[in-house]
């Protein structure tokens, strides 16, 4: 209670002195300037986009629930971030009940076809994996849907309003359209040799073949068509009849404009892939930190595992009084460590055998937290051995990873009066997916099986309805039973260090959640060097951790684009998304203090 009633008082400081507590936006449509950050009572949201978050409060206010919202708000971002996410592709939603104190996570990630085997991505030609490129922009890298059949079962186990209610806000949005930003349009131009190369693509999302200018309005009718029909039909209406026979001659007959020289390699997918897909309820990871219990989504998402794992490392040091270098460096090499683990031991639990319980136990932890020194390791760093914490014996798998995750995707965070939570995070992988829209339907199709690695025998290996490892990590922390903090952010496998990052300086550098959010980031995975953003590179704790602790960074512009909400004493809620990177995100509170 003295932690939360200190970051309460600072919150109200902050507030005094700059004004962080902002109105909530009105109805959904109204000309009202998005903010990162919002306080106050009663439900709340947190997205990339204004106009997913109106939608999302617009059902908290009519009465929704956290899971009502939570799939309005994802099918409004399905219009307004389609090359980030949509019905295209799957995600996982961590979900607490407040009615029975427990948490629960859904798995809509997408799976391999039937027809899929583990030597799909080698060229026969060479005996080589097809190149990258061809992999990403191709039929052969889409993956069976799952977001559609997630939303269902999460409605049916906890929502209380039907699909023809809850994509009625989104129906409305496509029609209607919205202004394209300059996030928007960016993401259009870096894909607009692949969006002109696909007759669909070019009709649903271009202008004249060029990217639709900011300011202008974009709509989406077929998108608006294709909800409808779920609206009135509900799941079915998209895994099997007319959408499935489409979505499966798009994959396997990719409609490319005449004359491209682009080698588009048709799928394997089939309408019985289609309707034999199964969205599947799974037991949340959880371990203990600092006292705070910390639940993810585990298998095949490597989130809750390596963040947890490194939360583990992390706990054996005293991180918030240790010098800020120190404690950097300790959590870079814990990441670095943990990666190599999540490379060998992560993918399907269907599949293959995932030591999950020694991958996330004290003593496991304590072993890779004696190879951490004062200077940094070389990497790559070899896997450690989690078996004999997980009760039995297996093989350590000594061959690096060669998988690539698109830094895409997008998080959603929601809560309401009663308690509930969501967070979730969905996707179609790379931005702009496969690049390939399936033609009078309005949404593009994931390359989801890129994630997979391209060559036979890893964990992580692809196979006929096999689901292909994850970075995604929403998160949960509760202190003794009561929600504390939920998050969750994009960004491929710098997912999982944004959300590491975001709960370090949350939990032990004790920045407020939207501080925590703001500050720059730096994401090491097991490679020679660590990304950071430029504001990190040009703080003093970067000079130290190069001299001092033998770190090597290498700049990038931006990593992740998180959303979270805190709940603090007195049942004041914080949501909190991105001031800057996405061009900002769009917090709202049903209730905003005074």
């Amino acid at each position: 209670m003295n932690r939360s009633l200190a970051r309460l008082i600072t919150i109200v400081f902050l507030v005094l002195a700059v004004g962080l507590i902002l109105p909530a936006s009105g109805a959904l449509g109204a000309k009202s300037q998005k903010q990162p950050t919002a306080t106050g009572t009663g439900g709340a949201v947190a997205t990339v986009d204004h106009d997913a978050s109106q939608v999302g409060m617009q059902v908290l206010k009519g009465g929704g629930n956290a899971v009502d919202a939570a799939v309005a708000t994802a099918a409004a971002l399905g219009v307004t971030e389609p090359y980030s996410c949509g019905i295209g592709g799957g995600g996982f939603m961590v979900v607490y009940d407040a009615d029975t104190g427990s948490v629960s996570t859904i798995d809509s990630r997408e799976t391999a076809p039937a027809a899929f085997r583990p030597d799909s991505f080698i060229d026969p030609a060479t005996g080589q994996p097809i190149p990258f490129d061809e992999r990403v922009t191709s039929g052969l890298g889409v993956g069976v849907p799952g977001t559609i059949r997630g939303w269902d079962l999460a409605l049916d186990k906890f929502g209380s309003k039907p699909f023809s209610e809850l994509l009625q806000p989104s129906i409305q949005l496509a029609n209607r359209g919205f202004t394209v930003d300059a996030t928007y349009h960016q993401q259009t131009l870096d894909n607009l040799a692949r969006f002109r190369d696909f007759t669909s693509t070019r009709e649903t999302f271009l202008k004249n073949g060029n990217a639709p200018a900011v300011g202008s309005t974009a709509r989406n009718p077929d998108l608006a068509a294709t909800y409808g029909r779920i609206a009135s039909g509900g799941e079915s209406a998209f895994y099997s009849g007319e959408t499935a026979r489409a979505i499966v001659d798009t994959v396997r007959n990719p409609p490319k404009v005449a004359g491209s020289t682009r080698n588009v390699r048709p799928g394997l997918m089939k309408t019985k892939d289609l309707s034999g897909y199964r969205s599947l309820e799974r037991a949340p990871t959880v371990i203990t930190y600092r006292g705070l219990q910390v639940y993810g989504m585990g298998p095949p998402s490597s989130g809750g595992s390596t963040v947890g794992e490194a939360l583990n490392i992390l706990e054996g040091y005293p991180m918030a009084t240790l010098p800020r270098d120190d404690a950097l460096h300790r959590y870079l090499e814990a990441t670095r460590f943990s990666f190599a683990d999540r490379g060998a031991y992560l993918g399907d639990p269907g599949y293959v055998y995932v030591p999950l319980k020694g991958l996330l136990s004290d003593d496991f932890a304590a072993e890779r937290r004696e190879l951490i020194m004062d200077r940094a390791a070389q990497s790559p760093v070899a896997p450690g051995d989690p078996y004999p914490y997980d009760g039995g014996s297996g093989t350590v798998e000594l061959r690096a990873s060669a998988a690539v995750e698109g830094p895409s995707t997008t998080h959603l965070t929601v809560s309401d009066r009663w308690g509930n939570i969501v967070s979730y995070t969905f996707t179609i992988e790379q931005t702009g997916g496969s690049a390939i829209t399936v033609p009078g339907y309005g949404f593009i199709l994931n390359n989801e099986l890129t994630d997979f690695e391209p060559t036979p025998g890893l964990a992580n290996s692809p196979d006929g309805g096999k689901r292909p490892r994850s970075s995604m990590s929403p998160t949960i922390v509760m202190d003794d039973g009561t929600p504390i903090l939920a998050l969750g952010s994009p960004g491929g496998s710098t997912i999982i260090t944004t959300v590491l990052q975001i709960l370090v300086n949350d939990l032990d550098f004790g920045m407020t959640l939207p501080e925590a959010i703001a500050a720059p980031r730096a994401s090491q995975r097991n490679t020679a060097t660590t990304q950071a953003e430029p504001a990190f590179l040009s703080s003093p704790e970067a000079s130290l951790l190069v001299s001092e602790h033998g770190q090597s960074f290498v700049s990038t512009p931006e990593i992740g684009a998180a959303t979270g909400i805190a709940f603090l004493p007195d049942g004041i809620v914080q949501a909190a998304a991105e001031p800057a990177r996405r061009g900002g995100g769009s917090a709202l509170v049903e209730n905003p203090a005074p």
